[in-house]
């Protein structure tokens, strides 16, 4: 390349990098519950397939012809990959350590064991393992030695160690992924020389750290894709509480493309209402005419689990719209559990207006983009594997600027299994309605509703940054779609609402006590009744007998299935803590104490178990599970602290007054204990029986938020003092065993001070993680604070926790 011609192209990068700035790691399109959730993981939206936020493929595809040339402006084709190892089939393993050749092509493995993967302690694994260690071997033939690109597939749980024909090809230590969730890696070309038509061997050592064993690995092609249209420069990137918008140039035309889910919360049938906008308006950017024809795909993926499950497909329209639809075969309605899981029953709808002269068809991938390319119109197809559901519209002149209207709708049928009663969805909780309906009404209702998007992105950007500054409204619209759409709204069997979040990312728990309480601030800035339905499902499981300890369980099932507590091991001090601080929460920004009156005999029980056994604490897991077990810790001790005083205070507004001189005395007891137990002189310890230690004392936020006084300010100014010491790059460390933390805890210990400046000192450096981390995947709350990697979890709820120094303005000022 010529000099000048090296500089303009370097000029040209430079000017779009300015012009898009990234804002976040990924990017929310479609966000509604833990199911209907498709993310862009990159900065330009039509620079990778988008995804739901498993990382499973829920492919969006939209084109352009302008003046005859075809221009990509969302999502990318669909990789073509071919297998050249298969996963899933039958290895040679063993669970002993083996010489150090094993990963030779000449290494003898017949003494080893012949099993099918994949391999895991339960689950899906077809082949039990339940050691530390397994070391899997697997000789394999190529047909053909002029491959083209060619990557590892794996999905493994924990550390891994891969070689190909004894060279190492890949290997992550403290890193994992779910069942089935296959990350493909480059093979570097140096070793693809090397393959041979026969006896190549793929070999690989996954070692279990903690929690799960799973292994899952193959070798495939990716094969290049003819006819690919060109792909638009992007522009511009804005992303707002409900919007996320790109602008993009065609050729001659200027694109806008606008996702906009309407999770207004003071609406609860158009916050549970599943249905999305896809905005697409086109207008010249040279002031002439252009004949232009946009096309809109969307994949029957986002209706599956797998992509070998048979589809069905039909069409049809109401008086105003015409749509199709595609659902799975089989319809298996409430039959799977877990966490890394896309759902596989209910229905995905495409709906255009009516008028629009649109032409919908479905068809596969392959003849999707042959008839574009031709325009030509394949035979409907009713029933096929990865089907593509097509949207086009016709080809006019246009001159001004010209809006093109999609609607995305999911229609589950029955949304959970609610012990033992399946629940139907709250849009549709008497199994009177429909989707199609549900769509008349958002099409209906699309202007004055994107209005009311508008205005609130604009209050909560105003609010943000009075609260915390520029950087810290920015993080609250990267939370805001994110929580919301971790959870289902649904009607109980009693009448009530039910909020239930999936534990997204971290186990698959629904109605986690330990998540909801951290994603808490969001709903008590917006509207405390979804608080309320967070909470409803566990005290009904209290409350009816199912659950009969005298502490609140940790949750109550595995998403979907809602039939009583999955998770391994209680949290007595944390889940109690957290059900009366929070109910304490409600009653302050209710400002009454009907809540907590419904469920006082429950109340009292948790409030008597925190009084007696929550000072000093015994050896258990806290929300912080991840970090392992601690008795005495510090923090915990807080919770049950604040727990034993917000049970005072609402027994104060309920009027009764003995009881509440007796708990909140005793509250300001034990704070004045601890503060003895924990005192490490220019901090607090992590564990009272560890002086050289220190933790984030987060817990301490709702003592201020509520205005309970238990602890003295100085105990605030101490701790955050000390904190200014240990602040990293990317935030503050949870606590001195590891460089990793939590963006929601660091939000929380933050919002201590009173100083705006001193609150974007700990806030700050977690709008930097969002922009420079190099994991492209819905926030992830736990992160290490000096390189900015994310240590794990994804798409979770926790993050409306990013809302409390909000909270605290809207209680406060």
């Amino acid at each position: 390349m010529k000099k000048a011609s090296f500089i303009m192209v370097v000029l040209c990068f430079m000017g779009i990098s300015k012009a898009q700035e990234r804002q976040a790691p990924a990017y929310p399109l479609i966000t509604h519950d833990p199911y209907f959730s498709i993310w862009s993981m990159g900065d330009y939206i039509n620079g990778s397939s988008t995804e739901h936020w498993t990382g499973k493929d829920h492919s969006m595809v939209g084109i352009i012809n302008v003046d005859g040339t075809n221009y990509r402006f969302l999502g990318k084709e669909a990789v073509n990959y071919h297998d050249v190892l298969p996963t899933s089939i039958k290895g040679r393993i063993t669970e002993t350590a083996p010489s150090d050749d094993w990963v030779t092509t000449n290494f003898d493995d017949t003494t080893w064991q012949e099993a099918q993967a994949p391999y895991g302690n339960e689950g899906q694994a077809t082949t039990t393992w339940k050691t530390n260690d397994l070391w899997w071997r697997k000789k394999f033939k190529i047909k053909e030695l002029k491959l083209e690109d060619i990557f590892l597939k794996i999905s493994h749980d924990d550390d891994v160690d891969v070689y190909l024909n004894g060279e190492k090809i890949y290997e992550c230590q403290e890193c994992w992924t779910s069942e089935n969730e296959f990350r493909y890696y480059e093979i570097p070309k140096t070793v693809q020389q090397k393959l041979k038509k026969k006896n190549n061997v793929l070999a690989v050592h996954v070692k279990n750290n903690r929690g799960g064993q799973w292994l899952n690995a193959g070798i495939v092609e990716k094969r290049k894709v003819k006819g690919e249209a060109l792909m638009a420069k992007q522009t511009k990137l804005d992303i707002s509480a409900t919007q996320t918008t790109y602008s993009l140039v065609c050729g001659a035309v200027d694109v806008k493309l606008t996702f906009t889910s309407p999770l207004l919360m003071d609406d609860l049938d158009l916050l549970a209402r599943p249905v999305s906008y896809i905005s697409i308006k086109t207008e010249p950017n040279d002031n002439k005419p252009h004949d232009v024809q946009v096309y809109f795909g969307a994949s029957s993926s986002i209706a599956s689990n797998d992509s070998s499950q048979l589809m069905t497909a039909e069409k049809s329209s109401t008086e105003s719209l015409d749509f199709l639809k595609v659902g799975t075969d089989e319809q298996p309605v409430l039959e799977k559990k877990g966490d890394i899981l896309c759902i596989d029953w209910g229905y995905l709808y495409v709906a255009t207006e009516k008028n629009s002269g649109a032409i919908q068809n479905v068809t596969s991938a392959a003849n999707a983009k042959k008839d574009l390319l031709k325009g030509k119109q394949s035979p409907f197809q009713k029933s096929g594997k990865q089907l593509m559901l097509n949207t086009v519209f016709p080809k006019e002149r246009i001159n001004t600027e010209k809006e093109y209207l999609v609607l995305l709708g999911y229609d589950d049928v029955y949304s959970i299994n609610y012990f033992g009663e399946q629940l139907r969805p709250w849009w549709n909780k008497e199994g009177k309605n429909s989707l199609p309906n549900e769509l008349d009404k958002a099409l209906m209702g699309y202007g004055a509703i994107i209005e009311r998007c508008a205005d609130f992105d604009k209050a909560l950007y105003i609010d943000g940054v009075a609260a915390g500054g520029e950087k810290y409204a920015k993080i609250l619209e990267i939370g805001y779609r994110q929580s919301i759409a971790a959870h289902k709204l649904l009607e109980s069997p009693e009448g009530e609402i039910l909020f239930l979040s999936k534990e997204n990312n971290s186990n698959g728990s629904i109605n986690t006590v330990d998540v909801t309480y951290p994603s808490a601030p969001l709903y008590l800035v917006y509207n405390p009744d979804l608080l309320k339905g967070m909470l409803n499902g566990i005290f009904y499981y209290s409350e009816s007998g199912k659950w009969k300890k005298p502490y609140p369980a940790h949750d109550i099932g595995t998403y979907p299935i809602a039939t009583g507590q999955t998770y391994g091991e209680d949290m007595p001090i944390e889940e109690a803590g957290n059900m009366v601080a929070l109910v304490a929460a409600i009653t302050k920004a209710d400002g009454n104490a009907e809540y907590a009156k419904k469920h006082w005999e429950s109340l009292t029980t948790w409030s008597n178990y925190l009084k007696k056994e929550g000072l000093d604490p015994a050896n258990q897991l806290c929300t912080d599970d991840f970090s392992g077990h601690l008795a005495r810790n510090a923090n915990l001790s807080i919770k049950a602290i604040v727990g034993v005083g917000g049970y005072g205070y609402m027994a104060k507004l309920l009027g009764k007054n003995e009881i509440a001189a007796d708990y909140t005395e005793r509250a300001k007891s034990m704070a004045k204990q601890w503060m003895i137990l924990a005192d490490s002189g220019n901090h607090y310890a992590l564990t009272f029986d560890n002086k050289n230690t220190w933790s984030q004392k987060y817990n301490l936020v709702w003592d201020k938020l509520i205005g309970l006084d238990l602890f003295p300010k100085e105990v605030y100014k101490k701790e955050l003092a000390y904190y200014l010491t240990k602040n990293n790059k990317y935030g503050l460390p949870l606590d001195n065993r590891a460089d990793y933390s939590k963006s929601d805890w660091i939000l929380w210990t933050a919002t201590l001070t009173d100083s705006k400046s001193d609150f974007q000192i700990f806030a700050d450096p977690i709008y930097l993680f969002a922009k420079e981390t190099k994991d492209r995947v819905p926030m992830s709350d736990w992160h290490f604070t000096t390189t900015g990697d994310m240590r794990g979890f994804k798409a979770r709820s926790v993050v409306g926790g990013y809302f409390i120094k909000l909270l605290d303005d809207k209680w406060n000022k």
